[in-house]
């Protein structure tokens, strides 16, 4: 599917992204990559066009400026600032983007991957009229501190069974959703799910909880 390259003017930021809407649009998924990704990961962009079969609009948006990544890589934990930015691409998906203006209206759902996972999730509890489901892959949901208890869209947690760390953290935070949420494991999967076939399958769960909860 063909994508658009957007800029996404915040108060303190320019965030580059590439959009891609199917015909009729079920519902837009933004991505909130994590920890030294960015828009252009193979992971997310193959997750992306799993979306798209499905009907699925996607928005994949980096968070930090070129300029920042460059100048202070501890940026990419500063969960507080990936919320900031996150709430702000919403906003801007929701009025409908100057280049795609048929996003406007759209049920929003996010995507979030290692510390973006955390970014989805606060983003999910300062936005919970806006975005109506939330996926995490190999995420770090206790980032996201307090606002865990606020989220109240539907959460799907995705982990590898081979990265136990992360889905004991995950595990744990599981117990603090107030939200219908379920746990996820890809048997055998690392933490970056490059194992044959487990990427595919973090994408039909994705799928399968976006239909389930984002659909009109």
């Amino acid at each position: 599917m063909d994508t658009t390259g957007v800029t996404i003017e915040l108060g303190d930021a320019a965030l580059e992204g590439d959009v891609a809407l199917p015909d009729e649009p079920a519902g837009m998924v933004l991505f909130a990559h994590g920890s030294g990704s960015s828009r252009h990961s193979p992971r997310n962009r193959a997750v992306a066009a799993g979306l798209h079969g499905a009907g699925f609009g996607t928005l994949l948006v980096d968070l930090l400026t070129e300029g920042e990544e460059r100048r202070d890589a501890g940026l990419r934990f500063d969960i507080g600032l990936l919320t900031r930015r996150l709430v702000g691409a919403v906003d801007r998906l929701k009025e409908g983007l100057e280049s795609a203006p048929h996003t406007s209206g759209l049920p929003i759902g996010l995507f979030g991957a290692s510390t973006g996972a955390a970014g989805a999730l606060a983003a999910a509890a300062e936005r919970p009229g806006e975005i109506t489901a939330v996926v995490s892959r190999g995420g770090r949901p206790d980032l996201a501190g307090p606002a865990l208890e606020l989220v109240r869209a539907p959460v799907r947690l995705i982990v590898g069974g081979g990265d136990p760390q992360v889905l004991e953290l995950n595990r744990q935070a599981g117990q603090r959703l107030a939200a219908v949420h379920d746990l996820q494991v890809v048997p055998g999967a690392s933490h970056l799910f490059e194992e044959p076939g487990a990427l595919e399958k973090v994408t039909a769960l994705a799928a399968d909880w976006f239909l389930r909860h984002l659909s009109h």
